[in-house]
C-alpha cells in the first residue's frame, strides 16, 4: 500500500469558506485504487503547525500515479495552489499487517 501525505500551509488571510470548498472538492475525488482519503484542518493545539493535511492510501504505486494524473485532482490542486504559502508531500510504502 502507498500512503500519500500532503501538508498545506496557507497564506495569511485566506477565506475559510473557499478553503473548505476546495477541501470538499478533494474529498469528492473518486479515483480507482484509492483505499482511504482523509482531509483535516489543523486544530491549533500547537503554534507553528501547518493549515491542513491530506492523507490518502492507494492500493499500489500505479493507483497513486493515476490519482496524480487525474484531471479532477489536478483541477483541485490548481485551485489550492494560489492560496498556499507552502505545500509539502511525500509518498511511502506502508507494510502489510502480517495478522490480516
Amino acid at each position: 500500500m502507498i500512503r500519500n501525505v500532503v501538508l498545506v500551509k496557507l497564506k495569511p488571510g485566506q477565506d475559510s469558506a473557499e478553503v473548505a470548498d476546495i477541501q470538499d472538492e478533494f474529498r469528492r475525488l473518486n479515483c480507482p485504487g484509492t483505499l482511504s482519503y482523509t482531509i483535516g484542518s489543523d486544530l491549533g493545539l500547537r503554534e507553528g503547525n501547518w493549515s491542513f493535511a491530506i492523507v490518502a492510501d492507494f492500493a499500489n504505486a500505479d493507483a497513486y500515479r493515476a490519482y496524480d494524473r487525474d484531471s479532477a485532482h489536478n483541477r483541485a490542486r490548481a485551485r489550492l495552489a494560489p492560496l498556499a504559502e507552502q505545500i509539502a508531500r511525500t509518498q511511502f510504502e506502508v507494510p502489510r499487517d502480517p495478522f490480516l
